[in-house]
């Protein structure tokens, strides 16, 4: 048997040169790139082997490209983002030195396992051989000599590994590339190195660095699963499509158009599934749950069949169980995992959501939902629109609300354009809102709502889609968690637009704040003090902040100051910030359904007494089963 004397490291990169995906004939390299920080645990073992690869390129497979980021969860947002924007075909793999470096890296991994987006790490460990111990960032464990903090990793993790030995790795490494590829279950994959281990040498068989392809299933779904799928829906005179990320992932948006237009079964959408129908189709009813519009959550709540499409059910989407009132109701869930296709006592539909549409669309033939059922999602569509134009109208006054933002953002942003967002007020606003013409316009991460992901992300989706106009919206509070990609996005000259929302303070937890009795407490930036006081403001210029990185700054004050700034950003070819101020009070959309926040039992101060007054009352509501 031929081999080759490789270090893990360099085995390792070599490796994964070499996998490929296939999906519906299309092949693609699995890995487009490493971003790697590097310490004393990976700079002379992964980081020699990413410089080898990079001067000198393995014969078999070509160049691994490495990209440099500013930090370790910056770099898994980045990675997430980007295999979200290729619809899990493509990511990239992420390395880290042990210790703080490795464990900034778990709420990246969080991220990317939530929203089932695969992400691969490779974070340093302390010495297999244990004799520089204990190491340097190392945390000793009394109980036992056998764990790191890396094992933190493995709540986080779809597929964990340490790797202690050579022999350990091309094991390891299939079983890395089956979780990723997997359309169930995927996610963060994580492989722990110790540092002496990836500097050792062995004797590699020749024919594992040779290309592999995985090929990505589509299943079918079952044929008696299918005939009680159609029985349901034939027989429910109030049917709801519920559309999750997994339509988009499956890339199955042309077969749910073709479903609903053919069934005239209305489609509401969360928020991993927004754009997977056109806001135009007439059966598009918009996003449902707790940040939903009333167009669907009006309908969600007299279904008599909710038929959930790639969705996991979040506290958001079902508005904490309170959502689906009809007390017959049922539920038909079509999923490619088990584990989310049983939620809510469903008829279970395991399969492709792709497959599943095309097979049930063909099947249904000429069945149609009542004229009556149509008229009433016409108008609530109808009624609907009104609002949404209500909220995007212009009035600046005293200060623009986000939603005028959003307005504008709506109206110039192109149909493959992208949008990112995560955390806030702002992904609530932009369900209820936003009218998305395609699946690729619309990108919040809501699974895990990280603060801190859009700058990130933005690099990660506008590496994956370079043609596209990608825009980040951040508030002032998610800014100062995650800012400092910021340089790698110039470093890197990645053309992307960021949209900096200034209303000093954490805007979203503050309204939530003070609808369950808190007064808003600890959610203003103000100086020192009471912080129940409007004290003076912190003097932080954030503007000048992200000019310090690099980035073309435009600071505007009304709407169309800002309509003018967004596009001299399209023209530009350089990071652009625009930077404008905005009422953190609002207005937003209304509401029309329930978030369960615990308030407080008893309480001395008369806004928690009425809070909890009000949340027994909508507990009533709650149907756990």
């Amino acid at each position: 048997m031929e081999t080759i004397r490789l270090t893990v490291a360099q085995a390792t990169i070599r490796f994964l040169i070499n996998q490929y995906v296939e999906r519906d004939g299309h092949t693609q390299r699995f890995f487009a790139g490493t971003f790697g920080i590097f310490g004393h645990g990976n700079v002379a073992g992964l980081g020699q082997a990413l410089l080898q690869n990079e001067i000198d390129p393995a014969p078999d497979g070509g160049s691994m490209p490495y990209y440099m980021p500013r930090n370790e969860q910056g770099q898994v947002n980045a990675a997430a983002a980007f295999a979200k924007a290729k619809n899990r075909l493509q990511t990239m793999a992420c390395t880290s030195s042990i210790g703080p470096g490795a464990l900034n890296m778990v709420t990246g991994a969080a991220v990317a396992t939530t929203n089932r987006l695969p992400v691969l790490l490779l974070p340093s460990d302390q010495f297999a051989n244990r004799i520089p111990d204990p190491v340097l960032q190392q945390v000793e464990n009394p109980q036992t000599l056998d764990t790191s903090v890396n094992d933190a990793f493995r709540p986080v993790s779809v597929f964990f590994d340490r790797i202690n030995r050579p022999e350990q790795l091309l094991p390891s490494l299939m079983q890395a590339m089956r979780a990723l590829t997997d359309p169930a279950d995927t996610g963060a994959v994580t492989l722990a190195m110790p540092q002496d281990v990836q500097a050792e040498a062995y004797d590699f068989p020749a024919d594992a660095f040779a290309q592999r392809v995985w090929h990505v299933r589509r299943p079918r779904p079952d044929r008696a699963a299918l005939a009680r799928a159609i029985d349901l829906i034939r027989s429910a005179e109030r049917p709801l499509v519920i559309a999750g990320g997994g339509v988009i992932y499956s890339e199955a948006a042309e077969e749910l158009r073709a479903f609903a237009a053919a069934t005239g079964i209305p489609v509401a959408d969360t928020q991993a599934g927004k754009g997977a129908i056109s806001f135009e189709s007439p059966q598009s009813v918009g996003g449902v749950g707790s940040t939903g519009a009333a167009s669907a959550n009006h309908l969600a709540e007299e279904a008599d069949l909710i038929i959930g499409i790639g969705t996991r059910y979040s506290d958001f989407t079902t508005a904490s169980r309170t959502q689906f009132k009809d007390p017959n109701v049922r539920f038909l869930n079509i999923n490619v995992k088990p584990f989310d296709a049983v939620k809510n006592g469903a008829e279970m539909l395991v399969a492709d959501a792709r497959e599943a549409l095309a097979d049930l669309t063909a099947a249904l033939g000429d069945h149609r939902v009542s004229t009556e059922y149509a008229d009433r999602i016409e108008r609530e569509r109808a009624a609907w629109q009104k609002v949404t134009d209500e909220c995007y109208s212009t009035r600046n006054d005293p200060l623009p609300a986000q939603i005028e933002v959003f307005g504008a953002l709506n109206e110039m942003m192109g149909d493959d354009d992208v949008l990112i967002n995560a955390a806030g007020s702002m992904p609530g606003d932009l369900q209820a809102l936003w009218r998305a013409r395609t699946p690729v316009q619309y990108h919040v991460e809501y699974a895990f709502s990280a603060m801190g992901y859009e700058i990130p992300a933005a690099m990660g989706v506008k590496m994956a889609r370079p043609d596209s106009e990608v825009v980040a919206i951040v508030g002032d509070g998610t800014y100062q968690m995650l800012p400092m990609e910021l340089a790698t996005i110039v470093q890197e000259r990645l053309k992307v637009i960021v949209v900096l929302l200034q209303n000093h303070g954490f805007a979203s937890i503050g309204g939530l704040s003070e609808s369950v009795g808190s007064q808003r407490f600890g959610t203003r930036y103000r100086m020192g003090g009471s912080h129940t006081d409007d004290g003076d403001l912190v003097p932080v210029d954030l503007a000048k902040n992200a000019e310090s990185w690099g980035v073309h700054v435009l600071r505007v004050a009304t709407i169309d100051e800002f309509r003018e700034a967004y596009r001299a950003a399209q023209a530009s070819t350089r990071a652009t910030m625009i930077y404008i101020e905005t009422d953190p009070t609002g207005p937003n959309p209304p509401s029309t359904s329930w978030w369960d926040v615990p308030v407080s039992e008893v309480s001395r101060i008369e806004s928690t007494q009425k809070a909890r007054a009000s949340y027994v009352e909508a507990k009533r509501e709650q149907r756990w089963f």
